[in-house]
């Protein structure tokens, strides 16, 4: 992927392939025999897919950066270096339109989730003007919080940890109307500790719901590192509730993929009766700041070798060694010998992938700034659309 040194971490900006932790990263994906059977079934369609999601959700938060550092917005929530955590799980989930209209599964993504809803299918305008504050946002101006219930996005709450009991409650709909349908929602580790996280997982276990909750360990909550509140092990929880759960590499896209995808077959009853939920923990790292006010602060909060650790496994440089010094051919999905011009091969398909990814958030970015120019909401508009009212149910039905 093209680096951009004005806007990646510094880690990121000449990034190269280390041998030994891309060998790591693919001796993960063979260890788990289910993991490794889903991940070998995958065509180059899928792979490139994730690649492209991978890369769309970067290029959303460079957009945001170098708005803020234009002026055009004073504030963003950017999820780099944790790309894999929210592309791989959406992928494992199935993302077709259901009868009732909507999309067959949910996810609740916290705003460092912001990929999944690009890949849930809400486009990456829309996502954007949600920033501006446009008239035409989805939120009509009102939140940067964007969400779309008909493609399966539930717009995320600010209080993050809340969304688990509200996922919970989509995910016993499913249950309620024998439906083999899946939740998914994250959490950060920090509101792992929050009230309405352990409420909503001890409803959803108590209920056997088809609910999956992802940990997302990025080591750091605000300014506040992982050892000064937690101690154990988060897979720990999974006795106390009584569920099912496993960790993964949250800087794999694929092993991230295999995880969720193994939680959500049994979830949705796929593997003998439906059983949930799950909860699952990614290991991962932040590589900024809490948003783009902090990120000074960030680089005091830990040693620069932690830094250094996770930016030799930026999930998107990793990946696209993955693919291009492996045997997997992307243009006719058969497997050979790894050979220069099968990689050569190989990055010519990834660097188009690029070129369209690059070139439609591009489009995306303009369209939103001419919103922002020309689509602002009026103040009246503030109160339209707040409450709902038996009154105007009524007028309706007689047709007034």
């Amino acid at each position: 992927m093209v680096r951009y040194p004005a806007f990646d971490p510094p880690e990121y900006a000449n990034w190269a392939p280390d041998p030994q932790v891309l060998g790591v990263y693919r001796q993960t994906l063979e260890k788990n025999a289910e993991k490794r059977k889903l991940v070998r079934a995958l065509g180059p369609a899928e792979m490139i897919a994730f690649y492209e999601g991978m890369v769309r959700n970067r290029l959303h938060d460079i957009t945001l950066k170098r708005w803020v550092k234009q002026g055009v917005t004073s504030k963003a929530w950017l999820g780099t270096g944790e790309e894999a955590a929210t592309i791989g799980p959406v992928h494992a989930l199935d993302r077709r339109v259901a009868p009732d209209g909507n999309c067959t599964d949910f996810v609740a993504p916290m705003i460092r989730n912001a990929g999944a809803c690009h890949e849930m299918g809400m486009p990456v305008a829309d996502m954007l003007r949600g920033y501006l504050g446009t008239e035409d946002s989805p939120t009509r101006g009102r939140d940067l919080h964007i969400g779309d219930f008909a493609r399966g996005v539930l717009a995320p709450i600010s209080h993050v940890g809340e969304m688990v009991p509200v996922a919970a409650g989509v995910a016993l709909s499913f249950k309620a109307r024998k439906e083999p349908r899946v939740a998914l929602t994250w959490v950060g580790d920090g509101s792992s500790k929050a009230g309405p996280f352990h409420e909503g997982m001890n409803f959803a276990a108590a209920r056997r719901l088809p609910l999956i909750v992802i940990i997302q360990n990025n080591q750091v909550a605000l300014g506040t590192r992982l050892d000064q509140y937690h101690q154990g092990s988060f897979l720990a929880l999974t006795d106390a509730y009584g569920v099912e759960g496993w960790q993964f590499d949250g800087n794999n896209v694929l092993d991230a993929y295999a995880a969720v995808k193994i939680a959500a077959d049994r979830a949705r009853g796929a593997q003998g009766g439906q059983a949930g939920p799950f909860l699952l923990v990614a290991e991962t790292f932040r590589m900024g700041g809490h948003a783009t006010h902090d990120e000074r602060e960030a680089r005091q909060t830990f040693s620069p070798d932690l830094f250094e650790y996770w930016g030799k496994r930026d999930p998107i440089g990793l990946y696209e060694a993955y693919l291009t010094e492996g045997n997997l051919d992307l243009e006719t999905g058969h497997r050979e010998r790894s050979s220069r011009s099968l990689r050569e091969r190989n990055l010519r398909i990834l660097r188009d992938s690029e070129e369209r990814v690059t070139a439609e958030v591009e489009r995306a970015a303009e369209e939103a700034l001419v919103s922002a120019r020309s689509r602002m909401p009026s103040p009246e508009s503030a109160a339209h659309g707040v409450f709902a009212s038996t009154r105007g149910a009524a007028m309706a039905s007689d047709g007034k």
